[in-house]
């Protein structure tokens, strides 16, 4: 199956959903008390839980439109996502080890479409 740009698209939009998630999390875990009525007002996780059922949805969407082996490493994004959001939100320093793996992540990503595209190519000489 041809994996179509809409559903690279879908998995793109739902690591930014999750990811975004993570990050309402760690604010949420910041203002969390241990008791029932501090969860459930607690506003960051509430959105935060939204984001993430939003991200599966469209995960699942996604799924629907090309080759699981191709559309799942995308979701490795969020590690990127994660990281730039937490030092924006955070004010975390990323070490220079954590920025090798943010490129190895994407690098990895842009190899695993590469190695797709030589099996379509190899499926469409042996059909000829």
């Amino acid at each position: 199956m041809k994996t179509k740009l809409w559903a690279v698209s879908l998995v793109v939009l739902c690591t930014l959903f999750t990811s975004s998630a993570q990050i309402l999390y760690k604010k949420g875990a910041e203002k969390l008390g241990l008791n029932l009525i501090s969860i459930i007002t607690n506003w960051n996780l509430i959105f935060g839980i939204v984001l993430y059922v939003m991200g599966a949805v469209l995960l699942i969407v996604a799924f629907r439109g090309g080759d699981v082996t191709v559309l799942y490493p995308i979701i490795t994004t969020s590690f990127v996502w994660v990281t730039l959001g937490s030092m924006y939100f955070f004010g975390e320093t990323i070490s220079f080890l954590r920025w090798i793996g943010v490129f190895l992540i994407i690098v990895g990503i842009i190899v695993i479409n590469l190695g797709s595209e030589d099996k379509k190519i190899s499926e469409f000489t042996e059909a000829i």
